[in-house]
């Protein structure tokens, strides 16, 4: 069994991780798209809107507008989500956490 003052350490190192990593996260912009780019809208990594596109194409029918505009959001929220993950694995390897090891954050 570790020393506590060990685990201590690590439970500092992962809370310090996390706070740089929300940080990170809130101004990283994620870009989702929807009909080949006709219809672009970027989300920071917290969920925030940052900006919408949309090509006067899709403009004609509301119906498919809206449809393509859920399309964009849910991509970007994806990419967002898969960053997010993938900087969880860095950290937790940095840090000599196994790999498959759930952070309750």
């Amino acid at each position: 069994m570790r020393n506590i003052g060990e685990l201590m350490a690590k439970a500092h190192q992962v809370q310090s991780q996390m706070t740089i990593l929300q940080s990170k996260m809130a101004e990283q912009e994620f870009e989702g798209n929807a009909a080949g780019g006709a219809v672009t809208v970027v989300l920071t990594g917290k969920g925030n809107a940052v900006r919408v596109h949309v090509d006067k194409s899709v403009v004609d029918d509301v119906d498919t507008l809206q449809d393509l505009l859920v399309v964009a959001i849910n991509d970007s929220r994806e990419k967002s989500e898969n960053y997010l993950n993938s900087e969880m694995q860095k950290m937790q390897a940095s840090l000599g956490l196994p790999p498959n090891f759930k952070l309750p954050f």
